[in-house]
C-alpha cells in the first residue's frame, strides 16, 4: 500500500514539534478514557511490528494496540525472518511498505531505523534503539499529564533522571522533555553521561519551548525539589556481562526513600520497567504510594495508539 506523498516518521523524540507532541499527548488522553475512540486501521490494515530484542510492553502494547485501533499486528521475530538473516533493511523496507500500513521496529543500532525510513513509503516508529526511546517518553509524559492536571500542566514541571544516564532513556527524557517544555535534569556518574550533541539538541529545544537541561555528576542537585523522578535499570540489554562493573558506580544514584525525601512533597516516580528492586529504585519507593509505573506501563498502549492514529493521518 504506497503513499501518495511522503509519511511522517516517529525515530526520535524530537520528530515531534511541541505543538505536535501536544496533539499525540491529548489523543493518548482520550483513547484512555475511551480506547476505541478512533479506529484508523479498521479493515483491518496491517502494521509490521519487528523484534530484534526481547520485549514484553513493547509487545504487548502494539500489539494489543494495533488491533484496537481495527487492525492486525504481524508480529516479526527478526531471527525467524530473512532481515535476520541479511537481507537489506531497504529491501525489507521496500516490501513491508507494500503490504503494512505502518513498521515498528524494535532494534540495536539507530541507524538502522533511519534506514527503513528512507526506503518506506508508510510510517516507521522507532519502538528502541540503543540510542532513543522515544514511544516510552510519550507514555511518561502522558502519565504526568495525567497525575498533575492534564498536558497543560507539562511546561515548568522539573524531571529528573537517575541513573544510566549515558543510556537511551536518558537522551529521550532530554529530547522529549524539554518539547514538552520541561525542566529535565539528567544526574549519573562521570563516563556515563549523555551524548553531548542530544544535548546540545535539547538546549537548542528548551530555547525555544521555555524549557531547561542541567547534566550533572551530583544526585541532590537534580533531586532538589523535582516534581518527577524517574530511573532505568543500570544494565541494559546486551551488558549483563558487565552486571558487576556497571553496577558500583551507579549506587549514589539510587531512588530510594532518601532521595525520594529531596524532591518535591508531591513528586511522582517512574520506572520505563524491568525494574531491580534494591538496585535502581527501591522496594518502598516503587511499590510506594508515590510511584505511578503502573499507570505509566499502561500508557504505552493508549500512547502508541495516539502516535500511530497521528502519524496515518498525516500520510
Amino acid at each position: 500500500m504506497s503513499s501518495t506523498h511522503a509519511p511522517r516518521h516517529f525515530l526520535r523524540d524530537d520528530d515531534l514539534s511541541p505543538a505536535e507532541q501536544r496533539e499525540v499527548l491529548e489523543l493518548g488522553l482520550a483513547f484512555h478514557d475511551d480506547r476505541f475512540v478512533r479506529t484508523p486501521l479498521a479493515g483491518p490494515r496491517g502494521v509490521a511490528v519487528i523484534f530484534d530484542k526481547p520485549s514484553t510492553r513493547t509487545r504487548a502494547s502494539f500489539s494489543v494496540g494495533v488491533a484496537e485501533l481495527g487492525g492486525y499486528p504481524l508480529v516479526i521475530d527478526s531471527q525467524t525472518s530473512q532481515l535476520g538473516r541479511g537481507e537489506p533493511v531497504a529491501d525489507t523496507a521496500r516490501v513491508l511498505g507494500r503490504m503494512c500500513s505502518a513498521i515498528v521496529w524494535r532494534t540495536f543500532g539507530q541507524e538502522l531505523v533511519e534506514e527503513m525510513a528512507a526506503f518506506s513509503s508508510v510510517p516507521v516508529v522507532n519502538a528502541l534503539t540503543d540510542a532513543f526511546h522515544p514511544c516510552q517518553i510519550l507514555a511518561d509524559l502522558m502519565t504526568v499529564a495525567q497525575h498533575r492536571g492534564g498536558v497543560g500542566s507539562l511546561p515548568g514541571t522539573t524531571l529528573t533522571y537517575l541513573g544510566d544516564a549515558a543510556n537511551n532513556m536518558a537522551n529521550s527524557y532530554l529530547l522529549g522533555g524539554v518539547t514538552a517544555g520541561m525542566h529535565v535534569r539528567v544526574a549519573g556518574p562521570e563516563g556515563y553521561l549523555p551524548d553531548p550533541a542530544v544535548v546540545a539538541d535539547a538546549e537548542r529545544i528548551a530555547a525555544q519551548t521555555g524549557g531547561s537541561v542541567l547534566v550533572t555528576t551530583d544526585p541532590d542537585v537534580a533531586l532538589a525539589g523535582a516534581d518527577v523522578l524517574a530511573t532505568d535499570t543500570w544494565v541494559s540489554m546486551g551488558q549483563e556481562d558487565e552486571k558487576g562493573e556497571r553496577e558500583a558506580p551507579f549506587v549514589p544514584y539510587a531512588i530510594d526513600a532518601a532521595a525520594l525525601a529531596k524532591a518535591a512533597d508531591d513528586a511522582i516516580v517512574l520506572h520505563c520497567l524491568p525494574a531491580y528492586r534494591g538496585k535502581e529504585i527501591s522496594a518502598d519507593v516503587i511499590d510506594g504510594p508515590q510511584s505511578v509505573v503502573w499507570d505509566e506501563a499502561e500508557n504505552r498502549l493508549h500512547a502508541q495508539k495516539a502516535l500511530l492514529t497521528w502519524l496515518l493521518e498525516r500520510s
